[in-house]
């Protein structure tokens, strides 16, 4: 495994074997009962909003799982992330906080360090892994190391063009990845600043617009293939995965795509046969696993022309709207989400 250009692995036996678990999580899943921890009205926090650019989708997110909490029979404040949140938290003393922030800050680790300096338990992953989960270079390093595949790619300031001239710094590029590319912000998520480069001279302007959201850019090598992306839960039992979910559009999944009825259509569970959907399943437990996450996670993958599976990026705080897709999967999984919800609710309420 090359970690620094992201060549993937030689695919073997390991790669290519699905442990059972892995390929029919949701029958574990079916056993699970929401227990008593949280007793009917009790107390959940659900932080969403926040000033990123990703503000509209986490509110979205926070009153769709405001809505099925409510329904499971808790009580359910949504708050904002402003300078009325720690006086609120230290007043009401909710049982559990649930941190549904998309971007900085929400996502970065920020928000979690500050809810462990103040003793107030949370859903999901803890600051240290938010933080190498939220880098996508970070993040693709540490499952290269794992033994996964990722999509060649390198990483490139804003300032090196300043220094260098873009042109020359395209041109190489260009060179050693080939055609087509995507490039993403390193930071973020919802496909903000993302675009597909099928011509060279389309990178200047990829190149403007992934700037716009962040000084680093990551330029990496398209792969074609079936687009697919998997949550992770743990429940109790380790992390599981979810039906895989395939994502079909006639071009890019950009914002417009990913959060406007009717741009994409979804496949839950994938169209797959069972023996590669296992194997996808097995890749994003791998990754959230190598990663640290805790509670819950999606990875985004690529099942490339050749059957390799090839991570592109993880989200530590999965969106949760009317069109998301940990809600897709949960549902293609035959679970309640007010259930589902309240389950990972309940394993951090306070004792």
């Amino acid at each position: 495994m090359d970690t620094t250009t992201g060549t993937p692995a030689a695919t073997g036996e390991a790669a290519t074997t699905a442990r059972t678990d892995a390929q029919r999580p949701d029958q574990h899943l079916h056993l699970l009962r929401p227990d008593d921890a949280v007793p009917p009205g009790g107390h959940v926090t659900i932080l969403a909003g926040g000033l990123s650019h990703e503000r509209e989708v986490s509110l979205r997110s926070g009153r769709r799982v405001a809505e099925s909490l409510r329904a499971a029979g808790l009580e359910v404040t949504i708050h904002d992330v402003d300078a009325d949140l720690l006086p609120f938290l230290a007043a009401t003393r909710p049982d559990v906080v649930w941190p549904l922030l998309h971007g900085a800050s929400g996502e970065d680790g920020s928000i979690r360090d500050v809810l462990e300096l103040v003793g107030v338990p949370y859903v999901g992953t803890g600051p240290r892994e938010s933080r190498a989960a939220w880098s996508k270079p970070v993040a693709k390093s540490v499952v290269l190391g794992a033994g996964l595949c990722s999509p060649e790619y390198v990483t490139l300031p804003q300032s090196l063009f300043r220094e260098l001239g873009a042109q020359p710094v395209l041109d190489a590029v260009v060179a050693r990845l080939g055609l087509p590319l995507v490039v993403k912000p390193t930071h973020g998520g919802s496909a903000l600043g993302v675009t597909l480069v099928e011509r060279a001279d389309q990178l200047p302007r990829a190149m403007v617009d992934c700037f716009a959201y962040g000084d680093v850019a990551l330029i990496e090598r398209a792969v074609r293939g079936v687009e697919l992306a998997v949550s992770v839960v743990d429940l109790g039992h380790g992390p599981e995965a979810l039906p895989p979910v395939e994502i079909v559009t006639a071009g890019p999944y950009d914002f417009d795509a990913r959060y406007n009825p009717g741009r994409t259509e979804y496949f839950a569970p994938a169209r797959l046969d069972g023996d590669v959907l296992g194997i996808v399943r097995e890749v994003a437990v791998r990754a959230h696993v190598a990663l640290g996450l805790r509670d819950l996670s999606r990875t985004d993958v690529i099942l490339d022309q050749d059957g390799v599976v090839q991570f592109l990026e993880v989200n530590v705080a999965p969106g949760m709207t009317e069109t998301s897709l940990l809600p897709q999967a949960a549902r293609a999984a035959g679970l309640d989400l007010g259930h589902l919800y309240r389950s990972l609710v309940n394993a951090h309420v306070r004792h």
